[in-house]
């Protein structure tokens, strides 16, 4: 049985409403006001929700942005009923984020037809979350293990040959085997944290868990951060003389530690495929609104099948972790981007050239 709640000040229609919804198999719950409708909402949860929008005290606008920013409610389907009918009001509550807009006295079949319908979009859409959440740890627990085997072997082999040298090796044998170690310990650790920051992307990308934007931090000098990321990576892979760049600059509307993120696996990708001696450029330029990264590469770049899955919402695939984990860093820095107005395209010709270009939005500037 499904739980419809009325938010309705006028009794007589509140109660016919709530007579009718209930001969046809509802459990109707009844709030004569706004804010008993969003105390209601919030400890009952009902499967729809019904708002006048003209009542004293809170009207309907403010119940539904309420609701819309409580992560309990954020999803409950919620449609508005009203004896206003321009234009001008129906586009106020669909940009709040309900779901419908009737006008009263409502037709009782359209009105049953109006939550049978938002009923079924919500359950369509809970169903495929659910399925997608599914696929994901289902994935996870695929891939995951056969992804640690490398790095984790790596320091196993390393401690089994201290193991046996160890009354015979000299100090610089054992400061060499120490490195192996550490090196195959830090890919494993980011090899942890990247899978545990895909998983969070991912069920972020598929449920209502929404990024505010007041928690939105700005990036005053990428420039700066976009040089030492680069560098870093570049030495990192014992690149250096590899690394171009020529940068314009720009706050932008981007987290650091996020934006550091994204530039760490872009630049590692550019380096991983492609080969010592090849250049790697790190260009951007600025537009009204956005701030663009390029990312070139000369190594063996990218199909056109390959760059489509990037994409998909099932990453894990084996072929492309035969090929080094191909996908993971530029999916994590895909859903990076895409939470904060984002973008990541890609143009590459196999075994030629590849273009990363990330698209940021700029900050809004301060008025004095």
């Amino acid at each position: 049985m499904k739980t419809v709640l009325i938010i309705e000040d006028d009794l007589l229609v509140r109660e016919s409403i709530q007579d009718w919804l209930e001969i046809q198999g509802f459990q109707v719950l009844g709030a004569e006001n706004g804010s008993l409708g969003i105390q209601l909402a919030q400890e009952r949860l009902p499967d729809i929700i019904l708002c006048d929008v003209e009542m004293p005290g809170a009207n309907g606008y403010d119940v539904l942005t309420e609701l819309r920013h409580n992560p309990l409610t954020i999803g409950i389907p919620f449609i508005f009923l009203t004896g206003r009918d321009t234009k001008t009001d129906f586009r106020q509550g669909m940009n709040l984020g309900a779901d419908d807009y009737l006008t009263k006295p409502c037709d009782p079949q359209e009105l049953l037809t109006a939550i049978a319908s938002r009923l079924e979009k919500h359950q369509a859409v809970q169903t495929q979350t659910q399925k997608q959440l599914e696929d994901l740890r289902s994935s996870i627990a695929l891939s995951l293990p056969h992804e640690l085997r490398t790095p984790l072997t790596g320091i196993l082999s390393a401690v089994e040959t201290l193991r046996v040298l160890a009354d015979s090796i000299d100090r610089a044998t054992a400061l060499e085997i120490a490195d192996a170690v550490q090196i195959s310990a830090e890919r494993l650790h980011r090899l942890i944290q990247n899978f545990l920051l895909y998983a969070r992307l991912e069920v972020s990308a598929h449920t209502t868990d929404i990024t505010p934007s007041s928690q939105i931090i700005t990036t005053e000098n990428p420039a700066l951060l976009i040089h030492q990321t680069a560098h870093q990576v570049a030495e990192q892979r014992r690149r250096s003389l590899d690394l171009q760049i020529e940068l314009q600059n720009v706050a932008v509307a981007f987290p650091e530690p996020e934006l550091r993120k994204v530039l760490q696996e872009l630049v590692d990708n550019a380096f991983k495929f492609s080969k010592s001696g090849q250049s790697v450029q790190i260009s951007s330029r600025i537009t009204a609104e956005t701030y663009h990264i390029q990312i070139t590469n000369q190594g063996r770049g990218m199909t056109a099948e390959q760059i489509a899955n990037l994409g998909a919402y099932i990453q894990f695939d084996r072929k492309f972790y035969e090929q080094q984990g191909t996908g993971l860093g530029l999916t994590i820095a895909k859903r990076l981007l895409e939470s904060y107005g984002g973008k990541l395209t890609i143009h590459s010709l196999p075994d030629q050239e590849t273009t990363v270009q990330t698209t940021f939005l700029r900050a809004v500037e301060s008025v004095e």
